[in-house]
């Protein structure tokens, strides 16, 4: 494939997440390919990634103080990314959760995106997003972006999915069909040690949708210790909402996230994802989750075996579950062995041979 002219393109460059994680991937598939985004204001960690990496920001990129404002740009995303340049290339692959498919390529060339998800806030919890007089009052733009996705999706040669869920998800917006390929899942960053678990786990980006209030209640009612890890715009509620069991600990790297999870009993996780690379790395790590039994978790747990799935969405359910959890009943290499099927090494063979497929370069 290196007679291919390759341009990637993803949503935008800030913070390091499983999106992020993906690009990685792709630009080692194709080390010389330049990377377009619409802002490029990385933290330490994106820059490190891709320093060897030749980025192009968009137009957005101009607005001064562009890093603090980006998600309230998004009804300019459509435009500033079909206004981006890349008539000149053969393959472009859109890294996409909101509008970096709404690229335009030449004529000839294949667009393959790979998606993380349709854009939850204008689909299927449309009304979970923007509830109450905020949904009304912004219902006229939120209408004109559900109308704008839809029309870039037409746009697209071929998508890709990180889960089956997604794959529906796509199906249900868009009326296409989505090849799955599970996003890279760094597992060799994790091994599994004999030591007894003496809390439970939760944590990651701390904003709604990932439910961790249900986690801190569950540990408040049930007098567990937990210990919450990250950082997002819900930390300062969340720990309002604690009590004397729940311990935060802030952001951590990875090698202290492998430590967290390596002396944990189980990881809680009660949100619903597209696909949760988080349950993965625990998995990795030799211990169980409990998750509830929608999205991603349904592809990347397997019950009774690697943790436990349980279906009442409610801090009741969670704790129930708690209650029923047998930490001796899961063996750490069986969920070791389940989140080997993520790794990195998987994730780039995949991509690479649908790559040479819809290229013909079979």
């Amino acid at each position: 494939m290196k007679d291919l002219k390759v341009a990637l393109v993803h949503e935008w460059l800030i913070s390091w997440g499983g999106s992020e994680s993906v690009l990685l991937s792709l630009s080692r598939l194709f080390p010389g390919a330049p990377i377009f985004t619409s802002i490029y204001a990385p933290d330490s960690r994106v820059r490190l990634a891709f320093a060897e990496c030749e980025i192009e920001p968009g137009v957005l990129q101009l607005i001064p103080g562009v890093q603090r404002l980006y998600r309230g740009l998004l009804p300019l995303m459509p435009w500033a990314f079909k206004r981006m340049d890349l008539k000149d290339f053969d393959l472009v692959i859109s890294s996409s959760h909101a509008f970096a498919k709404a690229i335009s390529v030449a004529p000839d060339a294949y667009h393959l995106c790979y998606c993380h998800t349709p854009p939850r806030y204008l689909w299927d919890l449309y009304d979970s997003y923007n509830p109450g007089l905020q949904g009304v009052l912004g219902s006229p733009l939120l209408k004109y972006l559900k109308r704008k996705d839809f029309q870039v999706a037409k746009n697209v040669s071929g998508f890709i999915a990180n889960s089956a869920y997604v794959a529906d998800r796509i199906a249900r917006s868009y009326g296409r069909d989505a090849t799955v390929v599970y996003p890279p899942v760094d597992v060799d960053q994790f091994d599994v040690v004999a030591v007894q678990g003496s809390y439970y786990l939760a944590g990651g980006r701390m904003v709604k949708y990932k439910r961790l209030d249900k986690a801190i209640e569950a540990a408040n009612r049930g007098k567990l210790r937990l210990i919450v890890f990250g950082d997002g715009p819900e930390r300062a509620r969340l720990t309002r909402l604690a009590g004397p069991t729940v311990e935060f600990t802030g952001g951590v790297t990875q090698p202290q996230l492998a430590e967290l999870i390596r002396h944990s009993r189980a990881f809680l996780f009660p949100g619903v994802e597209d696909f949760g690379i988080l349950p993965v790395e625990v998995q990795a790590g030799g211990r169980p989750v409990i998750a509830l039994a929608q999205g991603g978790a349904l592809e990347t747990v397997k019950a009774g075996v690697t943790g436990l799935l349980y279906e009442d969405d409610s801090v009741d359910g969670l704790l129930d579950a708690v209650h029923r959890f047998e930490p001796n009943a899961f063996n750490p290499m069986e969920c070791r062995l389940n989140a080997l099927r993520f790794s990195r090494d998987r994730f780039e063979k995949e991509m690479a041979e649908i790559i040479r497929q819809v290229s013909g370069r079979t």
